[in-house]
């Protein structure tokens, strides 16, 4: 079964910066899309940045710049590098894997299109 956990949420003034790790668990699959989501109360939950086995990334256009999606060699720990923070990026941030290649819907950053997800972490930016 696979696991994610995520990790490196927290507080931090707006500019600084942050690291977030989700820790693959439970699958072996050679091919995999895998990507970070964040959600506000009473909000859907939206897509950050996507990557794919071969390390393709795609983001969204609020993170773009800013954000850094990128995976370890083994595939099994994704990171979400969080620069340049503003307090529009607070939120609660999913890890998200699919076994299956990335393909239109993942890459559009779909949550439908993701079966497995971590618990989340919170980060808070404050002025």
């Amino acid at each position: 079964q696979v696991q994610l956990a995520e990790s490196g949420g927290g507080s931090v003034q707006a500019g600084g910066s942050l690291t977030l790790s989700c820790v693959a668990s439970g699958y072996t699959y050679r091919r995999h899309c895998m990507g970070w989501f964040r959600q506000i109360p009473g909000k859907e939950r939206e897509g950050v940045a996507v990557i794919d086995s071969t390390d393709r990334t795609r983001y969204a256009n609020s993170v773009k710049g800013r954000f850094t999606i990128s995976q370890d060699n083994a595939k099994t720990t994704l990171t979400l590098q969080l620069n340049s923070l503003e307090l529009e990026d607070t939120a609660m941030y999913y890890c998200a894997a699919d076994t299956n290649d990335c393909y239109s819907g993942s890459w559009a950053l779909r949550v439908e299109d993701f079966a497995y997800w971590g618990q989340g972490t919170q980060v808070t930016v404050s002025s």
